[in-house]
């Protein structure tokens, strides 16, 4: 099993930055891939980054390319999705995802991801 616990979230205005924490903790050297989702009221969960567990791959959604990046924390075990240039679309509850399949690597399908973190909420005011 691999616990995952989300951190940083909050109430910005527009233009603004937020830093995301997932840590991880449990049988984390099973993990292959982390990935961060997202969603707002009355929508699906969608993509918004992913990064290889080497950290030597990232990907991101289109959305979000430029303004977030994703990055292995300092703290071992630790993704973090620094967030600039907020926007009021940003607004949703962010979820961080672990995935152990040795065959995929960062996938933007939630599916794919067999632990998931409670989420913290992003609340981006206009």
């Amino acid at each position: 099993q691999v616990q995952l616990v989300e951190s940083g979230g909050g109430l910005v205005q527009a233009g603004e930055s937020l830093r995301l924490s997932c840590a991880a903790s449990g049988r984390t050297g099973s993990v292959t891939s982390m990935g961060w989702f997202r969603q707002a009221p009355g929508k699906e969960r969608e993509f918004v980054a992913a990064i290889t567990r080497s950290g030597g791959s990232t990907s991101y959604a289109d959305s979000v390319k430029g303004r977030f990046t994703i990055i292995q924390g300092n703290a071992k075990n630790t993704v973090n999705l620094q967030m600039n240039s907020l926007k009021p679309e940003d607004t949703a509850v962010y979820y961080c995802g672990a995935d152990t399949s040795p065959y995929t690597s960062g996938s933007p399908h939630s599916w794919m991801y067999d632990y998931w973190g409670q989420g913290t909420q992003v609340t981006v005011l206009s």
